[in-house]
C-alpha cells in the first residue's frame, strides 16, 4: 500500500455526535496499516457533543485541534481549547468534546497503541455538564 493518502480517501463514519474517518487503523480497509498507533479525522458539528463518555482501558488518546474551538470533559473537570491546542487523554481517563462554536471542529485523534471503537470503555451515566469549569 502506498504510504501517503489523503483524508478523504477515507470512508467518514457518522457516530453520535461526531464524523470519523480512521485514516490509520490496525486493521484498516481503507486507510494506512498502523501496527503500534492509530488516527482518526474527527468533525464535530456547531454545538454538538460527542456521547457517551468514554475512556481507552489499553492506552492513551491525544488531540490536536486544526480549526474551531470547544471544550472537553476530562475526569469531571471541563477544559477550554482552540485550533492549534493538544489535548491529552491518559489512559482509563473517562473524557467527551463538545463544540462550543459557531463553525465545525475538525481534529486529528491519535492513539498509542493502536486501538479502533471496538476497544473504547463507554461511560453513559457521565453527564458533560456535571464537570467542573477549570
Amino acid at each position: 500500500m502506498f504510504p501517503v493518502i489523503h483524508e478523504t480517501d477515507v470512508t467518514e463514519k457518522a457516530v453520535p455526535g461526531r464524523y470519523l474517518r480512521w485514516v490509520v487503523d490496525k486493521t484498516s480497509d481503507e486507510g494506512l496499516d498502523g501496527q503500534y498507533c492509530s488516527c482518526v479525522i474527527m468533525r464535530v458539528e456547531p454545538g454538538k457533543t460527542v456521547t457517551p463518555a468514554h475512556s481507552h482501558p489499553n492506552g492513551e488518546e491525544m488531540l490536536y485541534i486544526i480549526s474551531g474551538h470547544g471544550k472537553t470533559y476530562i475526569d469531571g473537570k471541563i477544559y477550554s481549547f482552540e485550533a492549534g491546542s493538544v489535548v491529552m487523554f491518559e489512559q482509563g481517563k473517562i473524557h467527551i468534546v463538545r463544540n462550543t462554536g459557531d463553525e465545525e471542529l475538525k481534529v486529528a485523534c491519535f492513539y498509542g497503541p493502536a486501538t479502533s471503537l471496538d476497544e473504547y470503555e463507554f461511560h453513559p451515566e457521565v453527564d458533560f455538564d456535571s464537570g467542573v469549569e477549570v
